[in-house]
């Protein structure tokens, strides 16, 4: 299809041509898409109630997903949901290649044509420490001024939180102490936060999940910094089946 040679033939084979490995990356991706429709036909076939393909940005997934959909496949045991991550471009990516049923995120600033958002839980940025930090036993409430003594650990630069953060300690007196540890891991940033004495501003509902269990708490501050809500994106046309079915049980 493409008239240009794909290998090079040798004494012992073939390696691919300078096409070949430009063509790489694209062959994959068909081969993933292929392999998840196959699995997606397979839950259709194997569960009465039908498949979800159902993408969720990390915030949603510890915000939103990890009590819910528990629940929901108490409730609907014959519906399969298939959850796959992806944040901000992948998801629009997955509306546009078809790849997605539903998405689970935060309101994003444009939201594909075709589709709406439903808004289900609010979401706020926090000062986030372990459990016997000092600070976390403190019952006043304290501003920025009372903490430019405290190490932090900062989110990656250009996430939303990193961005919030500079401006709301961009005045104070003198430059925070930080850890030398920055990274986009969940899996990090949760660990360093249970085993180190460390400050972290993030959403809420990223760490949800370890503030239920008592290894974490919130650190009282002033003002609040409030976040666009997690909810769902759900198309407007063609809703039916298995993804009406969890776009109700979801539905605040």
């Amino acid at each position: 299809l493409l008239e240009v040679q794909l290998f090079e033939r040798h004494a012992r084979g073939v390696r691919p041509t300078p096409a070949c490995e430009d063509l790489l990356p694209v062959a994959r991706r068909m081969l993933i898409g292929v392999a998840d429709g196959a699995d997606v036909v397979a839950a259709r076939r194997q569960r009465i109630g039908g498949a979800i393909r159902l993408v969720a940005s990390v915030g949603a997934m510890n915000g939103l997903l990890l009590d819910m959909l528990p629940r929901f496949a108490q409730r609907h045991p014959d519906v399969t949901v298939q959850l796959s991550e992806a944040e901000g471009d992948d998801q629009l990516l997955a509306i546009a290649r078809g790849e997605a049923d539903l998405v689970a995120c935060r309101r994003p600033p444009v939201i594909p044509e075709g589709w709406h958002f439903m808004p289900v839980r609010e979401d706020r940025f926090a000062v986030l420490a372990r459990a016997d930090h000092p600070l976390a036993r403190k019952r006043t409430t304290m501003g920025w001024s009372q903490l430019v003594d405290e190490t932090w650990l900062l989110a990656p630069t250009g996430s939303a939180a990193r961005l919030r953060f500079d401006e709301l300690t961009a005045a104070l007196p003198r430059p925070i102490r930080t850890y030398p540890v920055v990274t986009r891991s969940p899996a990090m940033l949760w660990w360093l936060l249970q085993k180190e004495h460390l400050l972290a501003f993030l959403p809420l509902s990223f760490v949800r999940p370890l503030i239920e269990v008592g290894t974490l708490c919130e650190v009282k501050l002033r003002p609040l910094s409030i976040l666009e809500p997690l909810g769902l994106l759900c198309p407007n046309a063609g809703r039916f089946g298995a993804s009406q079915q969890l776009i109700d049980f979801i539905r605040p």
